[in-house]
């Protein structure tokens, strides 16, 4: 019997696809606690084995000497150094074209900074999941996040205060927003739109719910499951059709049976 020969045959563009997927990664590590940094290694080992770490440092000069020899993919930075901070780095390198991912042992307060930011960040003790998560985000991310960068540490600098502007990301840019100008949030599905003052839209990845709990700082208030409405541009309450919301840009925004009365207290206070 002769022997039967199979060829299979790969397109280009699937071929492509697939090498993308499985690109390798490059990495430096900038922690100045060596059982972390060894830990953070192992790890990227385990569950990351398309990153190949080319570096690793404890100090704002040292991680600034190895940067400029070699600019990974992604930059695991550490925001407590022994001679500085993560953004003394990012400052002394202001054209870094790495993806750079937190590593931080800060508490709730300081961690709704990267919320705010929508910048990725490790909280000490590393989870192997959440690792895995960030390093995806990178392969796929297609904009440059360095406006991030900067809300970030502004936020920073102020722990104690909320900031007054927000990252939006969406799939192919961040763009950083003052929060006053923003009219609504709708929610579809697990992502959101916002509605800005301006008449711009934004269509970003992350739940209405996400925004819901950054944003009731500022005067927003959620008057329905899928609703988000910044209270300075309400115009009126209708009891019509169940009643709704009526904006100064002239949207209408439905009103749940439950938060009713809430509004109409609120409106009364305003006068």
């Amino acid at each position: 019997m002769r022997p039967v020969h199979v060829l299979f045959y790969v397109s280009p563009s699937k071929l492509n696809f697939d090498m993308k997927l499985t690109k390798a990664l490059t990495a430096i590590i900038v922690e100045d606690m060596p059982e972390a940094k060894q830990l953070l290694e192992a790890d990227l080992g385990r569950y990351c084995p398309e990153v190949t770490i080319i570096g690793t440092a404890g100090s704002v000069v040292g991680a600034a000497k190895i940067i400029r020899q070699n600019t990974p993919d992604i930059l695991f930075l550490d925001i407590a150094l022994s001679d500085g901070t993560g953004f003394d780095l990012l400052e002394i390198l202001p054209d870094l074209s790495s993806n750079v991912i937190f590593i931080t042992a800060y508490e709730e307060h300081a961690l709704k900074a990267f919320r705010y930011a929508a910048t990725d960040y490790l909280l000490k003790p590393i989870d192997a999941n959440m690792l895995k998560s960030a390093v995806d985000k990178v392969k796929h991310a297609r904009f440059n996040s360095l406006p991030s960068l900067e809300l970030l540490r502004e936020s920073m600098k102020n722990p104690g205060k909320s900031p007054n502007r927000i990252s939006l990301c969406t799939l192919d840019k961040i763009s950083v927003v003052t929060i006053s100008d923003i009219v609504r949030c709708e929610s579809e599905g697990n992502n959101t739109w916002f509605y800005m003052s301006n008449g711009d839209r934004y269509f970003v990845t992350k739940t209405l719910k996400h925004f819901d709990d950054l944003l009731n700082d500022h005067d927003f208030l959620r008057v329905h499951q899928s609703h988000l409405v910044n209270f300075t541009f309400i115009s009126e309450f209708s009891k019509k059709d169940g009643g709704f919301l009526r904006l100064k840009n002239g949207h209408e925004v439905p009103v749940s049976v439950r938060k009713k009365s809430e509004i109409v207290q609120l409106l009364e206070k305003m006068g």
